[in-house]
């Protein structure tokens, strides 16, 4: 069974990676439309995206809006799992369940009911949200930031599983208030998953397409969505050379999150040391 499934394996790993393959080649010819194999071998489809100011404006509409969505799912997603992991209350798995409701509800279905609420307002009695936000970089980091705090909830409910709650008791009865113990003690002991929700969460604002497109317009879009709009229209190389930018921004994300999976916590490091000290 070892070489069937090495062989399974191998070739699915091909077929994930095959359009990957295709693309970064096709971003390098010479030609005026994007071809493989290419014609011959330039970058001047990349200088040509990164000095065309639509291009750039797209660049830093996307940037901002994914760092905004990062800091804000992490905030989010790290509040609501300490209190899922930390405390029972009524509900629990309902709200579980609405967490996680952005990871299957149809991203179609996800971008109709964002692009009403943050476009036309939503109301319930005296309470309103949103109206006049379609097109606009805080619409955008709104919509996004639904789609992406799910990933650190889950990351950080993970490491919150693994540290013992008795570390922060000890602390509070040390004389430390709740937010200096989350900070000195669980903090830096969950700080992988955080790390790395923050990554998932960057990604998922950064390659997002599908709710994008509900939201932008003329004025205000993201890099994915003029890719997508660009290829309909022409088969421009400079898409091709966007989009293998895109892929090594993501590349280097997923590096710095296998970068976080191997930190190891300074207070867990320590613990020999002061073991040894006490047994001393």
């Amino acid at each position: 069974m070892r070489p069937v499934s090495t062989v399974v394996t191998t070739l699915t790993v091909i077929a994930v990676m095959m359009p990957v393959l295709v693309v970064a080649p096709m971003s390098l010819t010479t030609g005026s439309t994007v071809q493989f194999p290419p014609d011959g071998l330039s970058l001047k489809w990349y200088e040509a995206a990164l000095t065309d100011p639509v291009w750039l404006d797209r660049i830093w509409v996307s940037l901002r809006v994914a760092v905004a969505v990062t800091v804000l799912a992490v905030v989010i997603g790290t509040m609501a799992a300490y209190a899922l992991v930390r405390f029972d209350f009524p509900g629990k798995g309902l709200v579980w369940a609405l967490v996680l409701g952005p990871l299957v509800v149809p991203l179609v279905v996800l971008g109709t009911g964002e692009f009403f609420v943050l476009a036309t307002g939503w109301s319930l009695g005296p309470l309103h949200f949103g109206g006049g936000l379609a097109g606009t970089v805080p619409g955008l980091i709104l919509a996004h930031t639904v789609l992406a705090f799910p990933y650190p909830t889950v990351l950080v409910a993970t490491s919150l599983r693994s540290v013992d709650a008795n570390l922060e008791r000890a602390a509070s009865s040390l004389g430390a208030g709740p937010f200096q113990a989350f900070r000195l003690v669980t903090l830096p002991l969950i700080l992988p998953g955080l790390v790395g929700g923050a990554v998932f969460a960057f990604l998922a604002s950064w390659d997002e397409v599908v709710v994008a497109s509900f939201l932008t317009n003329s004025q205000v879009s993201t890099v994915p969505v003029g890719i997508f709009a660009g290829l309909n229209q022409t088969l421009d190389p400079t898409a091709a050379a966007i989009s293998t930018l895109l892929l090594l921004v993501g590349l280097a994300a997923l590096v710095v999150a296998g970068l976080a999976g191997r930190m190891r916590s300074p207070s867990r490091s320590a613990e020999p040391t002061t073991a040894s000290g006490v047994n001393s």
